[in-house]
């Protein structure tokens, strides 16, 4: 196992985020489902220049991003997408990228059980057969039911995993899988060697260390099935707008350039624009809780 880490959480130069994840210990990167914000030559001499490799990307459901939507040409506008974030992850030598098959914010199914259980399928089949042509694999990810209704927990990851290839994986997250599985050890032990990628937050979305997660037990777990993987730093840390907030400067007041597509999608996650300082020091306190226990 090793320590990566998403950078859609803040709006900054992917060479800012790079720097001070190599400071700290981290091995990779899961960069932002933005293949337009990325060149991947440039991006590609960045990684090199500070040591840090593409471990993959994560798929971010936006707007009208959605696999399992009535609408046929939304679909194939989703496939497209998800097929150029697989593209954009083969350039820089990654090796997965995370799926989140429906919109994110999206709690009102568009069909029957029946139906949108046929469209995904479909359609995550499409794209996975252009993750095979381009040599990255797909990792399906659940999330809890206030982001999304569809798939919340583990086994029903799987469930699509299966209908698409036994090539095909999962994705677990610790922040999910303690809000919706039974038992989050025998939801990993479930998933065994389709274990594909592993993200962590605690379970209250701090940096890990700062909530009430059993993080020896779940990387113990982790290396009983056999996992090898990242270890992906995913926090999206809360903002307190009351005299009660514990982290009164986590707020950044001048933030640099971000579209209004990703500033809805992070404040929908319930955070906002986090300053430098704040954010540096979740990426320091989840490596100085990951790391001893990888290693």
């Amino acid at each position: 196992m090793h320590l990566s880490t998403h950078n859609w959480m803040r709006a900054e130069p992917l060479e800012v985020t790079l720097k001070r994840i190599k400071k700290f210990g981290y091995e990779s990167i899961e960069i932002s489902g933005e293949p337009e914000q990325y060149k991947t030559k440039e991006t590609r001499a960045l990684l090199k220049e500070h040591g840090i490799r593409c471990w993959g990307s994560v798929t971010l459901m936006l707007g009208e991003r959605n696999l399992a939507a009535r609408d046929q040409g939304q679909r194939e506008r989703s496939v497209q997408y998800v097929k150029d974030v697989l593209t954009m992850v083969s350039e820089l030598d990654g090796e997965i990228i995370t799926l989140v098959p429906a919109t994110v914010g999206k709690v009102v199914p568009d069909g029957t059980e029946a139906e949108e259980w046929g469209w995904v399928v479909d359609a995550t089949r499409e794209c996975f057969t252009h993750a095979k042509k381009v040599g990255v694999m797909i990792a399906v990810e659940p999330l809890n039911r206030f982001e999304t209704y569809l798939f919340n927990r583990g086994a029903q990851a799987l469930a699509l995993a299966d209908a698409v290839s036994p090539e095909c994986g999962v994705c677990l997250d610790a922040y999910h899988i303690h809000m919706e599985e039974f038992n989050v050890y025998d939801a990993i032990r479930q998933v065994g060697k389709r274990l594909f990628d592993f993200h962590v937050a605690d379970n209250n979305r701090f940096a890990a260390g700062l909530g009430q997660i059993d993080w020896p037990k779940i990387v113990r777990t982790l290396k009983e099935v056999g996992y090898d993987g990242a270890l992906t730093n995913e926090f999206v840390a809360p903002v307190d707008r009351t005299p009660a907030a514990p982290y009164p400067e986590m707020v950044e007041r001048n933030p640099v350039d971000i579209s209004p597509e990703q500033l809805k999608f992070i404040q929908d996650h319930g955070s906002s624009l986090l300053t430098e300082k704040f954010y540096t020091d979740q990426m320091r306190i989840t490596a100085e809780t990951l790391l001893p226990l990888i290693k």
